[in-house]
């Protein structure tokens, strides 16, 4: 029996429509939530994913300001716009879009900005907080595939949870909101021994490494549900994700297709924290 489909763009749509509900409360209350985005350079990727979260913003009633700067530009620069939207009353959430050009120190970024406007969550200050349970604001794709999981109507709740990869975008935080939700979590990554053993326990399997079509039928267990946050390309130059999803959607339980998976959730959590940052 082939694998029920978890449609990330149906969930995000559904998830969109209460948003706006939410943020048209907010209004009532005086109260708009602004999202700040910064992006340094003119890498393509980047572009389309800002114009996306514009789109959302515009969608949703959110405030929304874009700020692009030459690839030139200096870490003090960066720094210096970073503390003045920090201070902007009318901007709830800030996003570095990354990568940074290579002369700018990603990590300094991340922390320049104020926790309770990191709508990304990168911050360590925003990460301590998940760790420990206490959490206002979550990685948009670990989220995103927190609300996938729940869609497709399995309890994480003492079931097996396999996480490939060990990001700290996606793999780590993703194994934490997993534990939070009394979920037996197991991390693999590329020194993992025996991954396929690992793999066939799972009765959530997340894959996140960036390899094409890389798990294959037979390291899936019959009926699991299996989250595939890959964005590659294969041989043909089509986009395919890390799962290879014809042959284990013949054996998986409910499973993420790639594109219209995990893709469409994550800019969608990210509206999500902007209205959470909002009505703090």
């Amino acid at each position: 029996m082939k694998a029920k489909l978890i449609d990330g763009k149906t969930i995000s749509a559904e998830l969109r429509a209460q948003m706006k509900k939410e943020v048209a409360a907010l209004a009532e209350d005086g109260i708009t939530p602004g999202l700040a985005v910064v992006i340094v350079g003119d890498d393509p990727a980047s572009k389309v994913y800002v114009r996306n979260k514009k789109k959302a913003c515009e969608e949703l009633g959110i405030y929304s300001e874009e700020y692009a700067l030459p690839a030139e530009t200096t870490q003090d620069e960066l720094l210096a716009l970073i503390r003045k939207l920090n201070t902007k009353p009318d901007i709830d959430g800030i996003l570095v879009q990354l990568p940074l050009p290579k002369q700018l120190d990603e990590k300094a970024v991340i922390e320049a900005i104020s926790p309770d406007k990191d709508v990304d969550a990168f911050s360590a200050a925003n990460v301590g907080k998940i760790m420990i349970g206490d959490y206002k604001l979550l990685p948009c794709t670990p989220a995103g595939i927190m609300e996938l999981i729940h869609a497709s109507g399995v309890e994480v709740k003492v079931k097996e949870c396999v996480v490939i990869g060990r990001s700290n975008i996606v793999g780590k935080p993703m194994a934490m909101l997993l534990l939070h939700e009394h979920g037996t979590v197991t991390i693999c990554h590329s020194r993992t021994r025996d991954l396929s053993e690992v793999t066939r326990r799972a009765d959530i399997l997340i894959v996140a490494i960036g390899k094409a079509k890389f798990v294959t039928a037979d390291m899936v267990k019959p009926g699991a549900v299996v989250i595939d946050v890959g964005m590659n390309r294969d041989e043909n130059g089509k986009l395919c994700g890390d799962v290879d999803f014809d042959s284990v959607s013949e054996v998986a339980g409910a499973i993420t297709p790639v594109p219209g998976g995990v893709g469409p959730m994550t800019i969608t959590m990210l509206m999500k924290n902007t209205i959470t940052a909002a009505g703090k």
